[in-house]
């Protein structure tokens, strides 16, 4: 399920591919002083019954890739990569992807400071 700035999956029935889980992603926009625009994020849930939080964020030109790293994240937590949370469901995923673009005002073909590739672990 998604709305702007917050996604919802869960699967509540085991399989030898998939665990069971219920993982909340809520996302902003927030101004660092240094930074400039940051997609801060957070991803909690639990996976096969363990608990996580996670909180990162990503620059306002690599934000776009929000999607591997979120996979990422989920997978150090027990998500098989293969069952990424953000591809599931494409059309959620275009809206979230549209609506992160919205929030830092980004646009196509804008340049993408290759530090900060590096920084956001990409």
């Amino acid at each position: 399920m998604f709305e702007p700035g917050h996604l919802h999956r869960a699967n509540t029935l085991a399989t030898a591919e998939l665990p069971t889980f219920s993982v909340d992603l809520y996302y902003e926009v927030r101004q660092d002083a240094a930074q400039g625009p940051m997609l801060h994020m957070r991803l909690q849930g639990q996976v096969a019954d363990k608990a996580f939080e996670e909180v990162f964020e990503l620059h306002r030109d690599t934000a776009f890739n929000f999607a591997s790293v979120i996979s990422r994240v989920a997978h150090k937590h027990g998500l098989p990569t293969n069952q990424g949370l953000i591809m599931r469901s494409h059309a959620e995923y275009d809206l979230m992807f549209e609506d992160i673009r919205s929030k830092l005002g980004a646009r196509s073909g804008e340049p993408v400071n290759l530090d900060h590739l590096e920084k956001d672990g990409l």
